[in-house]
């Protein structure tokens, strides 16, 4: 895991300094090669995401405190390491009967893993807003910045 972040952060570096013209591809007969920067790269917009905390309003109260004590309303969606981020991010918090761990920044956003915050919620609200929040984001790549917004 960790060579392949190194290896994507490589390339980012790579793909960033072609753009800023410090690297040229060239053909041999310097003549720089066109080059085509990755979508997840062109799209620096921010996707607000407007959170519907009357539905959720466990996971939504947990979210805003989370960010209120200094965690980021922002996350970049990374599916790939979801699992690995739960596991870091649950490591050491006992279950509790009737409640999920609830993480902020979510598993499936590359911010989560070791130290998210953590709070006991009911699961139906919990999961309820977990399955919105994936529906929500369905058509988004990995790679994507989602800002968390409440009403």
């Amino acid at each position: 895991m960790k060579k392949m972040l190194v290896g994507a952060v490589i390339a980012i570096i790579m793909v960033l300094a072609v753009l800023n013209g410090d690297i040229l591809p060239s053909t041999g007969n310097n003549d720089p090669v066109p080059v085509t920067v990755p979508d997840v790269l062109e799209n620096t917009d921010t996707v607000q995401l407007i959170f519907p905390a009357d539905r959720y309003p466990e996971t939504a109260k947990h979210i805003q405190n989370a960010i209120e004590s200094g965690h980021a309303a922002t996350c970049t969606i990374d599916r790939g390491g979801a699992e690995e981020n739960r596991k870091l991010s649950l490591r050491g918090v006992e279950t509790k009967k009737g409640y999920d761990r609830d993480e902020w920044p979510m598993a499936m956003c590359a911010e989560g893993g070791e130290g998210a915050d953590i709070e006991y919620i009911s699961p139906s609200d919990n999961r309820g807003a977990g399955s919105w929040v994936g529906n929500q984001l369905e058509d988004y790549p990995d790679g994507t910045l989602v800002e968390f917004i409440f009403e």
